[in-house]
């Protein structure tokens, strides 16, 4: 008689070019390389990568429920269709991981069992709670939403963030983001950039990343080697602005988004980071795939979780950062720092697993 695949579903708004669409692809394939059956349901039709063919794919549509008033109404509705769907579509899943926000708001609501919330950042900085009358009111929303299922967090910074916004609400337990550390190796050998003996960044032009401070600590260094930004963003015309405001036109290429980015990290002398916040930084991990020195602000949250304290600097200080930007000039080596194998997709599915064991498979909704 042939045994029943057990069910992982992974649930996430879209598919669209961010960090935690990559990881939900590269959790999924964890999975299904555990024997599990993995289903990706997804709210809107948006998809900005290469499907894995492993994983079974599904598209809810949230739009027919945006004509009902008031949004935790419309989001308590699509639950009853989302609960349906699976049921009938998927089955009974194992275990069932909600990520982001819109997703995390509709299975608040949801009869299904085995829930997780897999929280990806800092979000008492993200969404500024407290700092205004907007941040408070979500901060009561979302206490209201991860009090109704355990929630793992994507580093330790995060949980302890979690923690001291929300209290003990709910378990919570830190689980790192997984890394496809052969997928990534491939991909960096697609092309060669037309770059030599280069820094890069890689990141969204938003408040986050800091690229003022970026550039205003690159200014103040021999500028030996140009620095190319990788990434598209809302703040990216004022970024262009300092640029020439600084004179730095001959030193800085914008490169604008590409789907992969590896080969332009893969050859890299070094990657830096200056962000303000992070959930779980991935770039850092993923440029310790490719054996590339990193040196990162320590942030909140991940950084620090990933490099050694050397390759660490201080949040916002210019000169700091200026002074170990002009380190890493002159001998990117010190930066080295190894790839950690228990970031792989198969051990942090397990650690997924192990977590969802604790809790028993009961209807939550009356």
């Amino acid at each position: 008689m042939k045994q029943h695949k057990k069910i992982a579903l992974l649930a996430i708004n879209c598919l669209q070019g961010g960090g935690a669409e990559r990881v939900v692809l590269t959790l999924g394939q964890g999975f299904y390389e555990l024997g599990y059956e993995v289903h990706i349901l997804r709210f809107k039709p948006r998809v900005e990568y290469d499907l894995n063919p492993n994983l079974i794919y599904h598209m809810l549509k949230f739009k027919p429920y945006k004509m009902i008033p008031g949004a935790q109404r419309r989001d308590k509705f699509f639950a009853y269709a989302v609960d349906r769907y699976v049921k009938k579509n998927i089955g009974q899943p194992d275990i069932i991981l909600s990520n982001l926000d819109r997703s995390d708001s509709i299975f608040s609501y949801s009869s299904l069992p085995n829930i997780i919330y897999v929280i990806h950042n800092t979000l008492s900085l993200l969404y500024k709670f407290g700092k205004t009358d907007v941040g408070h009111q979500r901060k009561e929303n979302f206490t209201r939403i991860y009090s109704k299922n355990p929630c793992a967090c994507v580093s330790n910074g995060v949980e302890k963030d979690f923690v001291e916004n929300f209290g003990h609400v709910t378990s919570t337990t830190a689980i790192h983001n997984p890394i496809d550390r052969d997928g990534i190796q491939k991909l960096a050998d697609a092309f060669i950039p037309e770059y030599q003996n280069y820094i890069i960044h890689v990141g969204s032009f938003k408040e986050a990343k800091r690229h003022d401070v970026l550039l205003r600590a690159y200014a103040k260094t021999d500028q030996s080697l140009p620095l190319l930004l990788l990434g598209k963003g809302k703040l990216q015309s004022k970024i262009e602005a300092l640029v020439v405001e600084l004179k730095l036109e001959d030193k800085v290429v914008f490169l604008g988004f590409h789907e992969n980015p590896f080969p332009y990290i893969k050859h890299a002398q070094f990657k830096v980071l200056t962000s303000d916040w992070e959930g779980f930084a991935l770039v850092i991990a993923e440029s310790l795939v490719l054996g590339t020195p990193v040196i990162s602000t320590d942030c909140q949250s991940g950084p620090s979780e990933l490099l050694p304290q050397k390759n660490l600097m201080p949040m916002r200080d210019i000169d700091a950062i200026a002074a170990k930007l002009s380190l890493a000039m002159k001998n990117p080596e010190q930066f080295q720092s190894e790839f950690s194998e228990t970031l792989l997709p198969v051990t942090i599915a397990k650690k997924y697993i192990e977590f969802a064991s604790n809790f028993e498979n009961t209807d939550k909704r009356s």
